[in-house]
């Protein structure tokens, strides 16, 4: 388990700054909205590849969770931030185990609640947590890529902030439709996917800043696509790009 509390106190060595990886490690790096299954596919091509595999979302999930069980108020910006930059946060990099941890308790299940859902973006969007997670973020992928042989790293800003040096950059998407049909069936009460289809444009609308495709980004629309056809196309990309870098 990576422990991003103390991971901030080494800061994010071994990042040049020009945003490239040691030597060695490969970095893919998978972007991409709501629903679209940059999480399943991210997962997939990890264990595919022999990879560690880092879900970014899942530790704003985390922050968001605990301050919605802290009673929080998530428009006070300063209690959210000056709370959430100490929070013990554990996250696993195994794909085969992708465990996340906070303040000691075990929240895998608990953050992909429609509550969590539906409150994510507030917390993502408060440029100190941002700032602070993106800082850690960068940190797991480089200690990854020196000891690691790399990993496979999705979630928003992926390409153009958290990892612009990745070596393989994947913008998924997918129709409204099945983007919708795909987080209701991940949600661990369905609301059915026409209420997620509303709560999803809602969340498109405000997590649109941080939703760039990155320009060299390779796009895989996932609409009539299966998830076993998205990891390989996934993982044709990085293994093209170790035969040649």
């Amino acid at each position: 388990m990576t422990n991003i509390a103390q991971a901030a106190s080494q800061g994010s060595q071994g990042i040049s700054e020009a945003g490239r990886w040691p030597a060695g490690g490969l970095v893919v790096a998978v972007d991409g909205p709501s629903g679209s299954g940059k999480s399943s596919a991210a997962r997939g091509a990890a264990t595919e590849l022999g990879l560690r595999y880092l879900d970014t979302g899942a530790m704003y999930r985390a922050v968001t969770w605990w301050m919605l069980e802290h009673d929080v108020d998530l428009s006070d910006t300063d209690a959210v931030a000056s709370a959430g930059l100490l929070l013990p946060v554990e996250l696993s990099t195994d794909p085969a185990a992708a465990v996340t941890v906070v303040d000691g308790t075990d929240v895998t299940a608990a953050i992909r609640d429609r509550r969590v859902s539906n409150a994510v973006s507030a917390v993502a969007a408060i440029p100190r947590i941002r700032g602070h997670l993106i800082s850690l973020q960068q940190d797991i992928i480089a200690r990854a890529a020196a000891t690691a042989g790399g990993i496979v790293a999705e979630g928003r800003d992926i390409g153009t902030v958290v990892a612009p040096g990745a070596a393989v950059k994947v913008f998924l998407t997918a129709s409204e439709q099945a983007r919708a049909e795909r987080r209701s069936a991940e949600l661990a009460a369905d609301p059915g996917p026409d209420l997620t289809r509303r709560e999803q444009s809602r969340r498109d609308r405000l997590d649109a800043p941080q939703t760039q495709r990155a320009a060299d980004a390779v796009e895989i629309d996932a609409t009539d696509l299966t998830l076993a056809q998205v990891i390989d196309l996934i993982v044709g990309l990085a293994q093209a790009k170790r035969v040649r870098p």
